[in-house]
């Protein structure tokens, strides 16, 4: 069954650095994803499964959708997944969230991205987020100027 996932970052300057999380199962480093639920948009899907399993609320960057099929180990043995994943800019990290007691979080430059994921699933999805790294940096910079003027005092 198809799921949605989401390619956690933020963007200091030029640097891009990636949120990853450990897997339930292997402890393996993975991208936040999940199934849908009923009558939930994608967008709905990414925020839950971001702030479940990663403590992180952000900006869905639809333009961007990258799919990327993925092996999951389940109690009949390894299946593969389709999973769409879409770049997510983080804007707000929680100290406390639902899955904390099951994940560890790890944040990576996306140049160093590939030696932290796990490689056969993930190495793809990175390498097509790179690619798009120029557009997702723009887009991203639109999302975080209105909130900086926000936090800026009135002269």
């Amino acid at each position: 069954m198809h799921r949605v996932g989401i390619i956690p970052f933020d963007i200091r300057d030029d640097l891009i650095a990636v949120l990853f999380v450990t897997s339930q199962t292997r402890g393996r480093w993975i991208l936040p994803k999940g199934k849908r639920k009923k009558d939930e948009t994608q967008t709905e899907a990414c925020l839950r499964e971001g702030f479940e399993e990663a403590g992180v609320k952000g900006v869905v960057l639809n333009d961007f959708p990258m799919t990327q099929v993925i092996t999951k180990l389940t109690s009949s043995g390894k299946v593969e997944i389709p999973v769409t994943y879409y770049p997510f800019l983080v804007t707000e990290q929680f100290d406390e969230w639902p899955e904390k007691a099951l994940r560890q979080r790890h944040w990576a430059l996306l140049e160093d991205a590939p030696r932290v994921a796990y490689r056969e699933d993930y190495l793809p999805v990175l390498r097509q987020f790179e690619a798009l790294s120029n557009w997702i940096r723009e887009t991203a910079r639109q999302h975080k100027q209105p909130q900086q003027a926000e936090l800026t005092p009135a002269q």
